[in-house]
């Protein structure tokens, strides 16, 4: 019948719901269908026709013949359709494609859900067969689009929307009750069916999408008054119907195995080894916890001979792997010739290295237009050849191919598969991969492709973890090496070493996916990733030869893998890069024998001609000594390492980059110095060469360099474009898995409160690991820490033995503490290689840096080989280049600090004062306490005090500062000792001083001394005992006393450890004076450098500018008419805040600003914005200015009228920038008259609103909303002697509040951040913050405490507190105590404390400064001032006493024979504690007496008996004199009789005025 009318024709549209159940997924959803290869194969396909009004037409479910593929394993755990079912129930593909066709001829709409998938399969079918469709060109309705998203409202989807239901989700919302996706076309089709009909019945899919008429809708519900129904297809459970034909067919393939032939095969293998070949470490980041030491052990704990390492992407633990195993085979090797010398048979075995690495291999490793992983292939080296390949692949992988992972692809395994053996991977290999998601063909001719490239050393890894999965794969896998001749061999993906430690790797894999261990393994939504069990972890040899008996050449190809692998090591000597030197100096005999004759004679050239310029005339001794340095240098085979260091120096001063005086060892270098690489010159300061480089053991010399920090990057760029990107690199660093941090993360990952974490991690103490606190005893652990931190520890170990939550967490973090984290990029650390770097180490990149980084960290780069430079960036040395350029831009002088006299008086005054704050190395408090104490002269003092400030020598410094005073007696040992010990009065402060001694005293050579100095410092006792002997008897045959050597030897064997290099102190100790010059001499420019170099660390800024107070120095705000970018120095001498350090005005900002400023300052805000560019300084740098105060120099106006909006709704600040855009405007458009005159078009300025100005308050929150600190005052200033006299504790004091249990606490400051609260009993309660000085403080406030001070939670109001803290409460259940609790006893406002808590006014006077003008002034005073508090004088007789200073007899050193074993550390830690443990006696000595003091006194009591004795109140008496009541009499007194006292006035019989105060004391037996 042909239906001619639309409207009627509609009605008889037909809908077409069909599903569709694949082989797998496209591993390329956007591929064309053409690719065949993509797309999966259909195997089942269901649908149902229905017509306009729902009612079905007909509906066809079919399977589908496999031909010539089969269905892979991961598909069938899916849909349960096996390839034996599929091939028994199945209908031919042609004949199901004609079938559909014909229902896709009498359909309207094709319908499904998420239908996008299936159109593209039964596209890709059809393209197969050749076959036209209408499929293409019709129109989809789909179920799952956002607007069923938007429908259900599921969060979790994409970009922040809603996620896109499922088939399941979408049941559920729509019909209230679930529908499990059967994964089953016919089921599937039967939900999608039912949802979709129910949706057209809500109107969510238009009549525009349905092109149907208006009244659709209706008809469509009246047809349909009920909710849709199921139409009650029966559904084939096809994983059952799978499992029955398997069972019937039998498991084809698999031959069963006699009881003898396993017998035999056990046997076969007892003779041989079993090696891991399949390993990861703690490398492959934050997917094992394999230590390589662990690694190392465990293959030897099981005897076997080798042991591989194949890490996930990278070869970071390759050097670090191949020398522990060498490591060990060294120790084997010497146990083992003991043993057969004491005629014992060895034990000890020596172990392979085997390095390898599991890579990524993709499509095409260089497009990232999509993710594409690939798949993980194990590569193994044969030899060093072999490792370079897997290094140069590993790189190419990071440099190249990094796109979530590190990736390459088969092109570049072509390119380097030479020297490498290949093993097929675990199931995420490309062959077990393809044979569970892909096929059998798939997987065969990846296998053959494989086989192509490696020939017989390719090898198909069989792993049995006890899975299903791989189980199934298995049996492929041996069918297939069996078809195409591969060998197989048996491993185990080990990724933990003890079966008991899959726990603690499952938690690591949270970790880096961060979830929580609770959520379910598997894929998809709400689920995470994990290992199916707990097998993955290193078995023993038995165990795998078990497991492998019925495939006994499995376990004998691991020993012929092994037999391929030759031992080769990674270490070398250091290459450096080839130096150009002049053609003069080339010598041809290098080019051929290697020599380096050519760059000695230019080193000598260049530093004969540098020692002229810094001696003028060279002298013997230099003569001498440069001559011995270059005859090092020269037989080091290292004089190009000068060359380069030199060369890149030079340029860098040439750019104007400041460079450090030296650093380090390499101070004591006079070729160095000569050079320009140090600026110290060795001779003056007694610096010595073989410190640096050692003439008898000749390594690779070291220099660090330290350059201003912002012109560090050109120095880098410099030597970049000298050698080439390629062969500079930076150096990668290993972030671990600290204590705490391994905590912190078990406890999220296992869902522990925060609180409780928080607890467990501040237990922890930050001198020893868990590692070292489970396994040490209680004697070990006193002796290592404080008392305070023991207490802790203890309770940590006790937690940590419990079988709760808690103490899971800390067991597990056991495990995981030293795992690897992240990695990162060495703070200064540069590698340069003579040639491509990758062709010598592996290579990866960083987020945070252009230039490759070495996948080796810095403890093993040398060894391997490479050039290491650190290119250091001190801050200090843009901090005096910032000085001399503000003294010059404000005095117009050049100051050279390399020049600046050593002597200046100043400086050394600066120094006796100790008002050291801001210079460098000599700030901190204890640094000044000494320095005022020492009160330095001289230049070497500096040095010596920069040495003995740290721990262990700091004990030494009380006496260095007595010697210095003369308040004791300098003795040296010996007379020869006091030429090398007289700077430092006698005292041992440095490396140098044991070196020079041992060749003065003992004859030692220069290299035997260095010798002797490391093995003092490192505590290399064999190598001491050795030279011990020596040393006496070469200085007893010169002629000195044997005791005094013994006790030479001893001091120094104590103290050699502490001992300091003083090359490198006199190098700090320079910059520091030179600093301490500044201050000293050129104060407002240096604290303005120091402000400058502060800018990001608004504490700091904060900090220096209260010294700028101290010192005098006024700090005005910004100013756009004077300040620049950084803090300068105007001309009124008063520091002026950079424009820089205001949020939101960037540098651009500052640039237009200054720039336009040149020929006259600005003279108003429109005039500003006339000028600068706009589009550098926005909306916002505007104001930020304004807060900041930028813009006070315009005097007709003031900082709120910025901000008043008038009339059009924007602020006048607004109306001035917009004034600026149209005057620039006007300007550039160039208007021409008819004339050809230009003119001049007058824009009329806004008029300047009136408003109130901001309070005080209110403009400086501003100013710390844009600059963090307050700049032209701080609200407490008012404050200060409240804050001062009546707070008792700081603020920051409060976030540790053990220490102050019991006590009553007293502070105050500014409310912030107020936020009222209810809780879920109904009752109010508060937090707020308290902000000090340059501290704050959070607090929370309850029950009757908030009751009573709420008022007093008011933003911006000043209070006083009052707190008592007190001890934590106990939960009963686990016994556990919180943290202390405070409560709020009082509160009042700042305003109201000094006229409530003060009660009188004391002042003190000497008797001889009392004169009647003064009296007199000070009447004035008071008549003026009248208040309610008396004011009482307390006049003091001061007599000063000279007292002589007598030498105190030095005390004979008490010597302690120590035996060999004695633990040096574990002395001072018990000195230490003993201490500690004194102080803690007297401090609750102290706190008893004033317990005990106030109860008696509450008491009345005058004397009370104890068991330990009687314990009394002894009484002293004060008189004070109220000034105001005096009579006349006591003024003549004090007058004319000027040792008359108090006492004597009392004596007077003057009484009137006279009070007695009384001191009471409690003595305590």
């Amino acid at each position: 019948m042909l239906i001619t009318n639309p409207l009627i024709a509609n009605y008889f549209q037909m809908y077409l719901i069909f599903d569709t159940e694949t082989t797998g997924l496209p591993k390329n959803w956007a591929a064309p269908l053409s690719d065949s290869d993509n797309w999966p194969r259909c195997i089942q396909i269901a649908w149902q026709l229905h017509d306009a009004m729902g009612n079905l037409i007909d509906h066809q479910d079919y399977l589908i013949q496999p031909d010539g593929f089969n269905i892979p394993f991961d598909a069938e755990k899916v849909h349960g359709i096996s390839t034996e079912l599929a091939q028994k129930e199945g209908i031919p593909l042609a004949e199901m494609i004609q079938k559909f066709n014909q229902a896709l001829e009498k359909s309207k709409y094709v319908v499904g859900q998420n239908v996008g998938f299936d159109l593209n399969i039964m596209g890709a079918e059809f393209y197969r067969l050749g076959i036209e469709s209408p499929l293409s060109s019709m129109p989809v309705l789909d179920t799952c689009t956002e607007v069923t998203a938007a429908l259900l409202k599921l969060p979790g989807g994409r970009g922040g929307k809603f996620k896109l239901p499922t088939l399941t989700e979408l049941h559920q919302y729509l019909f209230n009750q679930p529908f499990a996706e059967a994964h089953n076309a016919t089921a599937d089709v039967e939900a999608t069916t039912r949802c979709f009909l129910e949706l057209i019945k809500r109107q969510v899919f238009t009549k525009e999408e349905l092109d149907v008429p208006a009244d659709y809708f209706r008809e469509f519900n009246e047809k349909n008054p009920q909710t849709i129904q199921l139409i009650g297809l029966k559904h084939i459970n096809l994983k059952e119907a799978s499992d029955k034909i398997r069972q019937q067919f039998g498991d084809k393939g698999h031959t069963p195995i006699s009881n003898k032939t396993l017998s035999d095969n056990k046997e076969l293998l007892q003779t041989t080894d079993f090696v891991h070949l399949h390993n990861h470490t703690q490398f492959s980041v934050l997917q094992s916890t394999v230590a390589i030491k662990d690694l190392v052990a465990a293959a030897v704990k099981n005897k076997m001979p080798a042991v591989a390492m194949t890490d996930i992407g990278n070869m970071m633990g390759a050097f670090h792997f191949v020398r522990d195993v060498f490591n060990h085979n060294k120790s084997a090797e010497a146990k083992n010739k003991a043993a057969i010398e004491a005629g014992e048979s060895p034990q000890e075995i020596s172990v392979k290295p085997i390095v390898g690495c599991e890579f990524f291999v993709c499509d095409n490793h260089l497009d990232k237009s999509r993710k594409d992983n690939g798949y993980q292939v194990v590569l193994l080296a044969k030899n060093k050849k072999g490792y370079h390949n897997l290094a140069k692949m590993s790189s190419i992988a990071y440099t190249d191919g990094f796109y979530y992972v590190p990736r390459i692809d088969r092109n570049i395994i072509q390119q380097y598969k030479d020297d490498l053996i290949c093993l097929t991977g675990s199931l995420y290999g490309e062959v077990p991969s393809k044979l569970l998601n892909v096929g059998e063909n798939q997987a065969e001719d990846a296998l053959i492709w494989w086989k192509s490239q490696f020939n017989d050393d390719l090898y198909v890894e069989i792993m049995r973890h006890n899975q299903e999965d791989e189980n199934r794969v298995n049996q492929s896998l041996l069918n297939l090496a069996n078809k195409h001749q591969v060998k197989i061999v048996a491993t185990n993906n080990t990724f933990y070493i003890n079966k008991e430690d899959a726990n603690a790797h499952d938690i690591l894999l949270c970790v880096r996916d961060g979830e929580k261990q609770a959520t379910p393994i598997g894929r998809g939504r709400g689920f995470r990733f994990g290992l199916p069990n707990q097998e993955y972890y290193f078995k023993t040899g038995d165990e795998m030869k078990k497991a492998f008996a019925d495939i006994p050449e499995s376990i004998l190809n691991c020993k012929e893998i092994t037999d391929k692998i030759e031992v080769f090591s990674l270490a070398r000597d250091v290459l450096l890069p080839k130096f150009e030197i002049p053609t003069e100096f080339l010598v041809a005999d290098d080019a051929t024998d290697g020599g380096k004759r050519g760059e000695n004679s230019y080193l000598k050239h260049l530093t004969f001609n540098g020692a002229h310029n810094r001696y003028g005339e060279i002298t013997e001794e230099i003569q001498e000594r440069i001559d011995f340095e270059l005859l090092t240098i020269e037989n080091s085979g290292y004089p190009g390492y000068f060359l380069i260091v030199q060369d890149f120096i030079a340029a860098a001063r040439k750019m104007g980059v400041s460079v450090g005086p030296g650093r380090g060892s390499a101070a004591g270098s006079v070729v160095a110095y000569c050079l320009g690489i140090t600026n110290i010159d060795p001779l003056k300061y007694n610096l010595l060469f073989e410190r640096f480089l050692n003439p008898d053991r000749v390594s690779l010399p070291d220099i660090d360099i330290d350059f201003d920090d912002e012109g560090r990057s050109s120095v880098m760029d410099y030597v970049i474009n000298k050698y080439g990107s390629k062969q500079v690199a930076q150096i990668i660093t290993y972030g671990t898995m600290a204590a705490k941090s391994s905590v912190r993360d078990t406890a999220r990952v296992l869902d522990l409160p925060l609180f409780e974490a928080d607890k467990i991690a501040k237990l922890i103490p930050t001198t020893l690991n868990l590692a070292k606190i489970f396994s040490m005893d209680d004697a070990k652990l006193k002796a290592a820490l404080r008392p305070e931190d023991f207490d802790k520890v203890k309770e940590l170990i006790a937690l940590g033995k419990g079988g709760d939550l808690g103490g899971e967490t800390i067991q597990q973090a056991q495990v995981l503490e030293g795992n690897l984290r992240n990695t990162g990029i060495h703070a200064c650390g540069v590698i340069i290689t003579p040639d491509d770097i990758t062709n010598f180490v592996p290579v990866a990149t960083a987020k945070d840096s252009d230039l490759y980084v070495t996948q080796f960290d810095n403890s093993v780069v040398e060894s391997a080989g490479l050039l290491k430079m650190d290119f250091l960036g001190l801050k200090t040395l843009t901090l005096i280049k910032d000085t001399v350029k503000l003294v010059k831009y404000r005095i117009g002088i050049d100051i050279n600090p390399d020049e600046f006299p050593i002597d200046d008086i100043k400086t050394y005054e600066l120094f006796q004062r100790g008002e050291t704050v801001g210079i460098f190395q000599y700030e901190s408090p204890g640094m000044q306490k000494y320095m005022k104490e020492l009160k330095p002269t001289v230049f070497p003092d500096l040095i010596a005090m920069n040495a003995l400030y740290r721990p262990g020598p700091i004990a030494y410094i009380p006496s260095f500062i007595k010697r210095k005073n003369g308040e004791e007696e300098i003795v040296y040992d010996l007379d020869a000792c006091e030429e090398l010990l007289k700077d430092t009065y006698g005292i041992t402060v440095y490396q140098e001083q044991v070196m020079l001694l041992s060749q003065k005293l003992a004859d030692f050579s220069k290299g035997d001394a260095d010798v002797l100095r490391k093995a003092m410092g490192k505590k290399q006792r064999d190598v001491l005992d050795k030279m011990k002997p020596k040393f006496i008897s070469q200085a007893a045959a010169k002629g000195h006393a044997e005791d005094k050597l013994e006790k030479i030897w001893k001091d120094w064997e104590a103290f050699a450890e502490y001992a300091f290099n003083k090359s490198h102190s006199t190098c700090y100790a320079w910059i520091a004076y030179q600093t301490a010059y500044l201050k000293a001499n050129y104060p407002a420019e240096y604290m303005a450098a120091v402000l400058s170099n502060n800018m990001n660390d608004i504490k700091q800024v904060s900090f220096f500018m209260e010294e700028c107070k101290r010192m005098g120095l006024t700090v005005l705000g910004p100013d756009v008419n004077e300040s620049y970018y950084k803090f300068t120095v105007n001309d009124n001498y008063a520091v002026r805040f950079g424009m820089g350090a205001v949020k939101g005005v960037g540098a651009n900002a500052v640039d237009t600003i200054v720039k336009n400023r040149k020929d006259a300052p600005y003279k108003s805000i429109f005039d500003l914005a006339k000028k600068i560019d706009l589009r550098a300084a926005n909306k916002k740098a505007f104001e930020s200015l304004a807060f900041a105060g930028g813009f006070d120099c315009f005097n007709d106006t003031h900082r709120s009228q910025y901000f008043h909006i008038e009339g059009e709704g924007i602020t006048f600040l607004e109306k001035a920038i917009r004034y600026g855009s149209k005057f620039q405007e006007n300007e550039n458009s160039s208007q021409v008259s008819l004339f050809g005159e230009s003119s001049e078009v007058q824009i009329a300025e806004p008029s300047v609103p009136p408003c109130e100005e901001w309070s005080t308050m209110e403009k400086l929150a501003k100013e710390k909303e844009v600059v963090g600190i307050y700049i032209s005052g701080h609200p407490l200033d008012d404050y200060r002697f409240e804050m001062k006299h009546f707070c008792n504790v700081r603020l920051f004091q409060l976030k540790n509040l053990e220490g102050l249990v019991g006590k009553t606490l007293t502070f105050g400051g500014i409310v912030t951040n107020v936020q009222y609260r209810t809780g879920k009993n109904g009752k109010d309660w508060a937090m707020f913050t308290l902000e000090g000085y340059d501290e704050s403080h959070d607090f929370r406030i309850f029950n009757e405490e908030y009751l009573k001070f709420r008022h007093y939670l008011v933003n911006n109001q000043f209070i006083y507190f009052k707190i008592g803290v007190k001890d934590g409460w106990v939960n009963r259940e686990t016994g556990k105590k919180s943290d202390p609790q405070i409560t709020f006893q009082d509160a009042k406002l700042l305003a109201d404390v000094l006229p409530n808590f003060a009660k009188k006014i004391a002042i003190q006077l000497n008797i001889f400064d009392l004169k009647q003008n003064l009296i007199q002034e000070m009447d004035a005073v008071f008549k003026a001032n009248p208040g309610d508090n008396s004011i009482v004088f307390e006049v003091l007789e001061i007599e000063k006493i000279i007292k002589k200073i007598e030498p105190v007899p030095i005390k004979e050193n008490v010597s302690i024979d120590l035996d060999n074993e004695t633990d040096i550390d574990a002395i001072d830690a018990e000195i230490l504690r003993l201490q500690e443990l004194r102080k803690r006696v007297v401090k609750g000595s102290d706190k008893l007496k004033e317990y005990v003091l106030h109860n008696m006194q509450e008491m009345q009591l005058k004397e009370v008996k104890t068991a330990i004795g009687t314990l009394k109140i002894s009484k002293s008496t004060r008189t004070e004199v109220e000034e105001s009541k005096l009579p006349q009499i006591c003024f003549d007194v004090v007058q004319t009789v000027k040792r008359k006292t108090i006492k004597e006035i009392e004596e007077m019989g003057i009484t009137e005025g006279l009070s007695k105060i009384d001191n009471y004391k409690l003595n305590l037996k």
